[in-house]
């Protein structure tokens, strides 16, 4: 069992939980109106901001204005708990979409990586473990939830601090308004007028524990599950399969009618709403009482669904669901249990549901319960790698054998470059000190990529959409299957060879979508040039690599992506080791991918089966 221990909720409308939920009851929102950055009247927004004067009272010296407000909502939560911070046992996730994009522009990678932002929390709050980052869009929170639990029911920790933040900044507000996504006034969702999202910033912090600190009873993050759509990149299955099959993962054997609630991720624009109502009712929770609360904080991105599980656990334990502000009258067509006014709960467990670009849904299951009933920890699932490709501007490797693919004309090796021992051997990288990087090469990824499409795939013209960091995976994964055709490797016969519709897609990288934050940014200076372009806006979100690859098959099983400050192999075979938690997966595409530029970059991916 995984027990919540300590929280915290750190918002313009309160900088503890309590303040918090007490803002909740009262019906009040952060949300005010507020002037673009391009200048024009039209670019204004309705966002949840921190005043001025919070602002100052929760800077940390040293640290960026997202990081000091993780810090500041990680301390509050351990001050509640006895956890042994630095304990090895201990682990720090960070829950974040962009993190400290705005220090984009400084070109320091030691101020903007999440990775590396991530280290600089851990270390300054006492935590001596390496931090895994979740960047998956807005499910983010929710996933970090996910990982944490499988980590510590799988023993590879005690204790996780699971930490969710994200900041409004230029970039994402332009981004968002670039696709149409922001509503002018508060939003309203699940309601027939509704006009878009409002964003919001802030930091939520959830302790995690296989040990129930002392307490008689409490809450149990139950279960939990990230599914893809297969369907597209920026906008969500109108049937819900992916939202409707999370939630029948995380509620298989519970009677509906003993859920207490429903806590949509509701962010007020037109399909999301639709979306998640019709993947309520196909799960049969129409009866649930279901709200929303981004009318109250807007939608706080990496931070929003560890905010709105916090806060879903304390009005629950009042047996009182918020009232969704904003809603009226309901403009959804799925049948959904919505009010504007609180709703009373009967049974203290609820279902946490969220949706963001890439494709991906989250749903968890939390319920109180009493801590006397134990349960065995889960045994880290065995594997076995069948294929294995890695790309590099140095060549490309499958299975291990070095292959004379997309290469284009004088692309290759400079013609000085030593070979060293053990190059063109993946199981021991054979990297020199500046493996990845190299001088005289050109601008190897762009014509790498597109002469292997060419050569070796050409029936997919949507690859020319793509980013960089997209374009790679998508490669890289075109050439791994194929190796999975090739030697007849299937269950079911279909056009794309194994039948494999809930296989997992888990990537890691480095570096985020630095390519297209680089891309995306040149586009949103304000002034005469001021052009911010939605199609580049969508692949600033990492995660979408992952969706980009279920898309082509067709795989509606987990699509999840983290961010490291370094490769760690142990930590990413603890990842996918634990993530075969979820029963439905049996394989998965799983490995590291970073494209840092034009002639740093690395794709190395492995076919997985469970054993």
């Amino acid at each position: 069992m995984v027990f919540r221990i300590a929280d915290n909720v750190l918002s313009p409308l309160g900088l503890t939980t309590a303040e918090n939920c007490r803002a909740l009851f009262d019906g009040r929102s952060s949300l005010q109106r507020y002037g673009s950055a391009s200048g024009r009247k039209e670019d204004d927004y309705c966002a949840s901001r921190f005043s001025e004067a919070q602002r100052n009272m929760l800077m940390v010296d040293g640290l960026t204005w997202f990081e000091s407000l993780v810090c500041q909502s990680v301390k509050a939560a351990i001050a509640d708990c006895t956890i042994d911070v630095g304990n090895e046992r201990t682990l720090l996730i960070v829950s974040t979409t962009k993190g400290n994009i705005d220090y984009l522009a400084s070109g320091d990678n030691s101020q903007w990586l999440p990775g590396t932002s991530a280290i600089r929390i851990a270390r300054r709050i006492g935590v001596t473990t390496e931090p895994l980052v979740v960047c998956n869009a807005c499910i983010s929170g929710v996933a970090a939830i996910v990982t944490a639990r499988r980590l510590l029911e799988t023993g590879c920790y005690d204790t996780a601090i699971v930490t969710g933040c994200d900041v409004v900044t230029h970039f994402v507000v332009s981004g968002f308004q670039s696709l149409k996504a922001l509503s002018a006034t508060a939003c309203r969702p699940f309601d027939m007028e509704r006009t878009g999202m409002n964003l919001g910033e802030g930091a939520a912090t959830l302790i995690l524990s296989t040990e129930a600190d002392g307490a008689a009873t409490g809450w149990q993050i139950a279960e939990g599950a990230v599914r893809n759509d297969a369907f597209h990149i920026s906008s969500p299955s109108p049937k819900g399969e992916g939202c409707c099959s999370a939630i029948r993962y995380v509620t298989a054997g519970v009677d509906p009618s003993t859920i207490g609630a429903v806590n949509a991720h509701g962010t007020g624009t037109l399909y999301n709403d639709q979306m998640e109502s019709k993947a309520v009712e196909a799960a049969g929770l129409s009866a649930v009482p279901l709200n929303s609360l981004k009318g109250y904080f807007g939608h706080t991105l990496g931070a929003s669904g560890l905010l709105e599980t916090i806060l879903t656990m304390h009005a629950i334990d009042h047996r009182l669901l918020p009232g969704t502000l904003g809603f009226q009258e309901r403009g959804v067509s799925g049948r959904v249990n919505i009010s504007s006014h609180p709703l009373a709960v009967s049974h203290s467990s609820f279902v946490k549901i969220v949706s963001g670009f890439g494709g991906g849904s989250a749903a968890i299951y939390c319920r109180r319960g009493d801590y006397s009933l134990r349960e065995n920890r889960k045994a880290l699932s065995e594997y076995v790698v069948a294929h294995r490709v890695r790309m590099t501007p140095h060549g490309v490797w499958i299975d291990e054998r070095p292959e004379n693919v997309g290469r284009p004309e004088n692309a290759g090796r400079p013609e000085n470059e030593e070979r060293t021992e053990n190059e063109g051997r993946p199981e021991n990288e054979g990297r020199t000190e500046n493996a990845g990087r190299t001088e005289n090469v050109g601008k190897m990824g762009d014509r790498m990529l597109t002469a292997i499409y060419k050569q070796h795939i050409g029936d997919y013209p949507r690859y020319y959409k793509m980013d960089r960091l997209s374009q790679l995976g998508f490669v890289a994964s075109e050439l791994l299957l194929s190796q999975e055709r090739q030697f007849g490797e299937t269950a079911k016969e279909n056009p794309r060879g194994r039948d494999c519709t809930e296989r997992a897609v888990v990537l890691f990288c480095r570096t985020s979508s630095v390519w297209s934050d680089r891309a995306y940014a040149k586009t949103i200076i304000p002034g005469s040039e001021y052009y911010p372009s939605p199609s580049l806006f969508v692949y600033t979100l990492p995660n979408v690599v992952c969706g980009e690859i279920a898309l082509r098959n067709g795989y509606r099983g987990e699509t999840s992506f983290y961010i490291m400050h370094e490769k760690d192999e142990a930590m990413i075979r603890r990842v996918v080791r634990s993530t075969f938690c979820d029963t439905t997966l049996q394989s998965m595409v799983a490995g590291w991918i970073d494209y840092e530029d034009e002639n740093t970059f690395e794709a190395d991916f492995k076919i997985i089966y469970k054993v």
